[in-house]
């Protein structure tokens, strides 16, 4: 299984969906399964429920898929911070999507759908993206700068990393 981490904007899902073509396996959305399940999106689950809540029910979909999927897997960007979900890593090809604020912007345009960015959304995502980098980094057994790059590009290189093809 490939694990796919990163903030929001780094193309989890889009590249994630190439990979997994590319790969003949599934794609497994942490955020889009929490949806499902809850039956509200995530903006709405942080906003009705509270982050705290939101963060289990991540928590706990991201240790139920580690243990039954096995395609290609897209956390949510904050998944990692989480101690439990850190450990539980280990055991995965970990692949850090990294992304500029430049290019996330161009992605998710920073709308209120993303909570932890109603407010000042380029500030928020710089001071989230300081923040977490130190985790992406250390859990990661790649890292792909996606800049300028197409999702098949990327998913190309991470196909590398995973068959062994590439260093």
């Amino acid at each position: 299984m490939a694990v796919l981490i990163g903030p929001p904007g780094a193309g989890k899902t889009t590249v994630g969906a190439a990979l997994a073509d590319l790969l003949g396996v599934g794609l497994h959305d942490t955020d889009l399964a929490i949806e499902a399940a809850s039956g509200r999106s995530v903006a709405d689950i942080f906003l009705d429920d509270g982050e705290a809540r939101f963060r289990a029910l991540e928590r706990d979909e991201v240790a139920r898929a580690l243990g039954t999927q096995r395609g290609v897997l897209a956390l949510g960007g904050g998944a990692v911070l989480d101690p439990g979900t850190q450990a539980a890593l280990a055991a995965h090809v970990v692949v850090f999507l990294d992304v500029s604020i430049a290019d996330a912007a161009k992605r998710i345009g920073f709308d209120r759908s993303r909570p932890l960015l109603a407010i000042n959304p380029r500030a928020s995502w710089v001071a989230m993206m300081n923040a977490r980098r130190p985790v992406y980094e250390r859990l990661a057994v790649h890292r792909v700068d996606t800049a300028g790059r197409s999702p098949a590009e990327v998913a190309a290189q991470i196909l590398a990393f995973v068959t062994g093809t590439s260093r």
